[in-house]
């Protein structure tokens, strides 16, 4: 039997089925504009359905989320399903005209309607159509962290004590072109984030340090080690100018490094359980967190303290703040994904997934974003979209990370 990662925190394990299995990306748009009496939200799978039933596949989606009037794109983001013969209805909720619902409303009292896809919003200027298929990366452990270099040249794959740098310009290239030893043999790495110029990659996992690699050197080297009084780090975030490296501990805390200095300058404390991901507003100026403890929290960087709380009724495995506006999506461990504003009571839930919702990120654009389940027999743990949207990476459960070309 395979080793699974242990983690202290309550994610499941990682499965490591090794059946053959083509986590394709879900890719999930915003409908148009309805009347002004209708939530302009969120749209679902192509032809109205739910979801992927993901059978063998298991899978990123791809998302369409956000209100047409926090953008300026004539239409908003979509919902993208490149295997609609296996779909499945949710269940007995349908809209009007007899389509299932898959998304929902949910208003101030918490009252939910379900929200209708318009058959018109299925198409535009980018608003991905699919996904190809185009690289398969051998990891030969369970891939629980990917990032994508840019411009596009190479991809990171973190699995057991070790992340593995590809370089996907060459598409008969089957083997790593460098391996780093990050932590110990047995340990996995949960977060890779690489600095925007390319040259530094940071690595995060079941262990009290963080390493910092040299890429730019003939040999990848640790130039530099983080250590916390944490366990283990389950998520990175790194500011908009490079300069501060935010790390989710298992403890509950977000601490905040200074990567010129190589020193914990902060710890913003609040969650009661382990904080288990981060995203970071466009102009680095706030802090998004989910943790363990059913709750997502907002962080004021300037001033150093707590803005919001939201709370769930599930525990938080996943987020992606919008680069475009202020909507925030939330990855659940009840498999749900909830969309909410970042100052009004507006909230949106969507059925994308069987089970938990592992990673999240938003496309560049904001038209759409890409989250990752443990569907069936394959767990796609990590997810990451190039800077230019053309390319999604996905890692999973069966020792291997996937690179798909989005083609609009």
């Amino acid at each position: 039997m395979d080793d699974k990662p242990t983690t202290p925190i309550a994610k499941p394990a990682t499965p490591t089925n090794s059946a053959a299995s083509n986590g394709v990306p879900k890719v999930v748009n915003k409908p148009p504009v309805l009347n002004p009496g209708y939530p302009p939200y969120l749209g679902g799978p192509l032809n109205g359905a739910p979801h992927e039933l993901q059978a063998a596949y298991g899978g990123p989606g791809v998302h369409n989320n956000l209100p047409h009037s926090l953008n300026n794109y004539a239409r908003a983001p979509l919902a993208f399903d490149p295997h609609p013969q296996m779909r499945a209805p949710l269940g007995p909720i349908a809209i009007p005209g007899g389509k299932p619902a898959y998304s929902f409303h949910v208003n101030a009292e918490g009252q939910m309607q379900p929200v209708p896809f318009p058959q018109d919003a299925l198409v535009g200027p980018g608003i991905p159509r699919h996904a190809r298929q185009i690289s398969s990366l051998n990891h030969g452990e369970v891939v629980c962290a990917v990032t994508i270099s840019n411009p596009t040249k190479y991809v990171y794959t973190g699995g057991k004590g070790c992340v593995k740098a590809w370089d996907i310009s060459q598409p008969g290239n089957k083997n790593p072109v460098s391996q780093l030893d990050c932590l110990q043999r047995d340990n996995y790495i949960r977060s890779v984030k690489l600095l925007p110029d390319g040259r530094t990659l940071i690595v995060g996992g079941e262990a009290s340090n963080l390493s910092i690699w040299d890429l730019a050197s003939p040999t990848p080297r640790i130039k530099a080690e983080l250590t916390s009084n944490a366990p283990a780090c389950y998520a990175l975030a790194i500011s908009p100018d490079s300069k501060v490296c935010f790390s989710c501990c298992s403890d509950g805390n977000i601490a905040v490094w200074d990567l010129q200095n190589q020193t914990l300058v902060r710890q913003f404390q609040g969650h009661t359980d382990g904080a288990s991901c981060i995203d970071i507003s466009a102009d680095g100026t706030k802090l998004w967190t989910g943790g363990l403890d059913n709750t997502v929290r907002s962080w004021d960087l300037r001033e150093g303290r707590q803005l919001q709380q939201h709370d769930f009724t599930s525990q938080i495995f996943s987020l992606g703040y919008c680069p475009t506006g202020e909507w925030l999506a939330v990855g659940m461990e009840n498999s749900n994904v909830e969309v909410l504003h970042a100052t009004k009571q507006d909230k949106y839930q969507l059925h994308l997934h069987e089970s938990c919702v592992l990673s999240l990120k938003f496309a560049a654009c904001g038209k759409w974003f890409v989250s990752t389940g443990k569907d069936n027999l394959l767990n796609a743990g990590s997810c990451d979209i190039s800077a230019d949207d053309k390319y999604i990476v996905t890692g999973s459960g069966d020792k291997k990370a996937t690179v798909y070309e989005v083609i609009y």
